[in-house]
């Protein structure tokens, strides 16, 4: 991979050498966590290290940290009809228009009792439409993320909260692609549950965890069988993946602040280079972003060519969620902002990562300017001839 640039980091992230390391003496030790055993009771440190390293990184206390297969079953397991909310068990879902698809689906809510709450053209969701939807009816849960997995928009967290509160209901944040790239306090939030996943901060993919916070009596598990998790999550623990889960949230937190400022110093000169181009929109420009994440598009371009254009120059990027089989497909969330057609099929993104370099998006910029160039002469359809 030394000759190629890796800007997809949205997607899933290189796995950190400190996670790599516990992963390491993690697969070497015999026993199983829930085992009384002097090897059962070693296993279970290691667990509960890693708890309680994501706990502090989230302002959350460790024994509400359930550890999970992914962030996709994470939410599964925070939406669920019956959560007890103040103002009685949750009896419907409202998600925003821009969710990620795990969100999207429902969980375990029926669908007719799931309800969209739109957003504005940057992205961000109306909270008068939020207010409107839980005026008159029965306890909610609402589930907005954090930080946009595709335009890196973040949404006002805290006023959606209180929103919420003062509604009777409880609010699910998944956290996914913000936790790791800006501070997060799930109290300070009044965030109820919270879900976040290994494989976007340098862990291993396949391990996540959901949070509860300080409004969150339980959750009703999924998976039923031994105690495991304090009864939240039947299955023995992937020990060896969430002990890198823990040293690679220990990593990522320690470095928060230094890499951010790197990341957006490097995002803005990605995006000051792309807007050389006559034509190019910086999608949600205007809005709070992650540091880390660049979504555009440009005039007769279509995502999938766009792709390969950039992948045959060396160039890993992608055109949003990368969790949809493979398939490149018209963008969602920039439907939900009010994109065009055209706009919503070519939209690209960039996502960079700590080890991402002013060489690299210099790399970046030559591949765009060569497909740019293509573009403009010919029309989609010439780029995979030149490339």
């Amino acid at each position: 991979m030394a000759d190629r640039v890796y800007l997809d980091w949205n997607a899933t992230t290189p796995l950190r050498p400190e996670a790599r390391q516990a992963m390491l003496a993690a697969i070497d030790l015999v026993g199983n966590p829930s085992s009384v055993h002097a090897e059962g009771r070693k296993a279970r440190r290691l667990m509960e290290d890693a708890r309680a390293v994501i706990a502090r990184g989230l302002g959350a206390v460790a024994r509400r940290v359930v550890f999970t297969s992914g962030g996709t079953e994470a939410n599964g397991l925070a939406l669920c009809p019956g959560l007890k909310a103040p103002a009685g068990p949750v009896q419907r879902l409202l998600v925003s228009a821009v969710e990620h698809a795990s969100v999207l689906a429902g969980g375990r809510f029926a669908p007719t009792v799931v309800q969209t709450i739109a957003v504005d053209a940057c992205g961000v969701v109306d909270i008068g439409r939020l207010a409107a939807l839980l005026a008159g009816g029965p306890p909610a849960l609402v589930s907005v993320m954090a930080a946009n997995n595709e335009t890196g928009v973040l949404q006002p967290i805290s006023q959606l909260a209180e929103t919420v509160h003062r509604a009777g209901g409880l609010l699910h944040v998944d956290a996914i692609q913000a936790f790791g790239k800006i501070p997060l306090d799930i109290n300070a939030m009044g965030a109820d549950l919270m879900t976040i996943s290994a494989h976007k901060i340098g862990g291993p993919k396949g391990v996540g965890a959901l949070v509860l916070g300080a409004g969150a009596e339980e959750v009703i598990p999924m998976l039923r069988g031994g105690g495991q998790e304090r009864g939240r999550r039947a299955g023995t623990e992937n020990l060896a993946g969430i002990a890198g889960f823990g040293a690679a949230a220990a990593a990522a937190l320690a470095a928060l602040q230094a890499d951010r400022a790197q990341i957006t110093a490097l995002r803005d000169r990605l995006e000051a280079g792309l807007r050389r181009t006559p034509g190019v929109t910086v999608f949600s420009s205007e809005a709070a972003r992650l540091p880390n994440t660049t979504l555009f598009t440009a005039p007769g371009m279509k995502a999938e060519t766009a792709v390969i254009g950039f992948d045959l120059e060396g160039v890993a990027v992608s055109s949003g969620s990368a969790c949809s089989s493979g398939k490149v497909q018209p963008s969602h969330v920039l439907e939900a902002m009010g994109a065009s057609s055209a706009a919503a099929q070519g939209a690209v993104r960039l996502s960079l990562g700590w080890s991402t370099s002013e060489a690299d998006i210099d790399r970046c910029l030559e591949a765009w300017r060569k497909l740019s160039m293509t573009l403009l002469k010919g029309g989609d359809e010439t780029v995979l001839e030149r490339f």
